[in-house]
């Protein structure tokens, strides 16, 4: 298992940007895929980001489509952090967001394909 950390989230108004940091701990960190889910309330959790290990085609990245061209993950093995970039924030991304850690190299997009999870960090976008 792995201990994961969010940090980062806040209040921010719509069109403004924040940015999430996922600290890790464990020596294996470089060799997972890492994620970032939300949930809104009442909401089910859903697929924001992933990233791929960088020894499993380049660390390359998948994104869902309500974020892409605004959101960005991005990987730092030597600090075993991983972060979101948002930018152009919308009301409709205020939620829970969660960071997860894939046992595997590949990315994957169901949380149950994620075994270890982050407590979460609130993000709220106001209008």
């Amino acid at each position: 298992q792995v201990q994961l950390v969010e940090s980062g989230g806040g209040l921010v108004q719509a069109g403004g940007s924040l940015r999430l940091s996922c600290a890790a701990s464990g020596r294996t960190f470089s060799s997972y895929a890492m994620g970032w889910f939300r949930q809104a309330l009442g909401k089910e959790r859903e697929f924001v980001a992933a990233i791929a290990a960088i020894s499993w085609s380049g660390g390359n990245t998948y994104y869902a489509d309500s974020v892409k061209g605004r959101f960005t993950i991005s990987r730092d093995n030597a600090k075993t952090t991983v972060y979101l970039q948002m930018n152009s924030l919308k009301p409709e991304d205020t939620a829970v967001y969660y960071c997860a850690a894939r046992h595997f190299p590949v990315i994957a997009t169901a949380p149950s394909a994620f075994g270890s999870w982050g407590q979460g960090t609130q993000v709220t976008v106001s209008s």
